[in-house]
């Protein structure tokens, strides 16, 4: 049974959660992102980053499941590549680090 498909949606994940925090900074340090990701006022910034996150991530699956939906792939790196993934968007989203930016 191949195991792209589950792949694809692991390294999804990693890229989703990369994206939350990439996209928190960027809306934090530049101005006219921060304003362009207003979707909606209450929320302010992260209601757009959120929703462009998960636009991401959504994307990202779609298009890894269409490359290797049917194909064996090699697992423990695509986890690897997730976790670090995952690390990495936990260290963007704690504030010493992103102040460093």
């Amino acid at each position: 049974m191949p195991n792209g498909s589950g792949a694809a949606a692991i390294l999804a994940g990693g890229v989703g959660m990369f994206a939350v925090g990439a996209l928190a900074i960027a809306a934090d340090k530049s101005a006219l992102l921060g304003k362009l990701l207003v979707f909606y006022s209450p929320t302010g910034r992260l209601s757009g980053v959120t929703c462009t996150a998960v636009l991401i991530w959504l994307s990202s699956w779609a298009i890894l499941e269409w490359r290797w939906g049917r194909h064996d792939v090699a697992l423990a790196r695509i986890n690897a590549v997730a976790f670090a993934l995952l690390g990495l968007s936990l260290l963007l989203t704690f504030p010493p680090v992103a102040e460093l930016f």
